[in-house]
């Protein structure tokens, strides 16, 4: 069992966290995501793979109600994120690629801030910032503002920020880019078991070692389309590639031959 921001208990029970049917945007006449149809299940650590403008971002932005599909529809724990939007947002957490955050509070305030307005009294807000800024070893910077923060250290505190109220289900969007190993280490081992504990993370990264060995599935999205989604086992065999080949083998596979030829040759002669 969890509790939402507002104390009510919820069940763990195994399920669809998201699903996305047939879902579409569209900018003007560029197809940034194309008849998406995805399930991912609760409890799972996805991996959510692409190149440069694949999609994903669109497609968490949809996911978290920040952007409206052009068609298509989607559901996370059974809602629909535009119509019951305080439902979601409150079950779920979001680091985005690009960070949004008060940079004129400390990282101690842009905590607590994050928690009371997810629900939590000013004693628990407080209590779970302090927690976090040392989990995230931000402990000796709580008192600065985020506006001297490093780019690793900005990203270490929108983590604080989109875990604090003990999401159901959260989405990390490139969350690791400038965070040292040291501290990435202690992140990696929190969230394992945050899944272990039934919680969903929704992982978009383009360190193909690190998805392989965080994630149970993955789906590659190319073109707003997914073209392999499962186990490393399950795409291995569904491309016909050998046991021991890699996620990138895997991806590079999925969605065609590397960037690099005969255009530009002349930088390695």
């Amino acid at each position: 069992m969890d509790e939402n921001p507002q104390g009510a208990r919820v069940s763990r029970a195994s399920g669809e966290a998201v699903r996305f049917d047939a879902l579409t945007r569209r900018f003007g006449d560029r197809v940034a995501v194309n008849g998406l149809t995805l399930t991912v299940n609760e409890g799972e650590f996805f991996g959510f793979l692409g190149p440069n403008g694949a999609g994903k971002s669109t497609t968490i932005k949809m996911a978290t109600g920040l952007l409206r599909p052009t068609s298509g529809s989607i559901r996370v724990f059974g809602l629909d994120p535009f119509t019951r939007p305080m439902d979601v947002k409150g079950r779920i957490g979001l680091v985005p690629e690009e960070l949004a955050l008060y940079e004129r509070l400390t990282g101690f305030e842009a905590l607590t801030f994050a928690g009371r307005l997810y629900g939590l009294d000013e004693t628990t807000a407080k209590q779970r910032a302090m927690d976090l800024l040392a989990w995230l070893g931000l402990e000796e910077d709580g008192g600065k503002l985020i506006v001297d923060y490093s780019t690793g250290m900005k990203k270490k505190a929108a983590l604080g920020c989109a875990v604090i109220h003990r999401p159901r289900l959260l989405f990390l969007d490139e969350p690791f880019s400038g965070i040292d190993p040291l501290a990435l280490k202690g992140i990696k081992e929190v969230l394992q078991q945050m899944v272990r504990e039934g919680v969903t993370v929704f992982f978009s990264s383009h360190v193909m070692e690190l998805v392989e060995r965080l994630c149970t599935r993955v789906a590659i999205l190319h073109r707003g389309e997914v073209h392999a989604v499962g186990t490393l086992a399950e795409m291995r065999a569904n491309l016909g590639l050998a046991g021991d080949a890699t996620l990138e083998d895997v991806f590079v596979t999925a969605v065609g031959e590397p960037i690099g030829g005969e255009e530009a040759a002349w930088l390695t002669e």
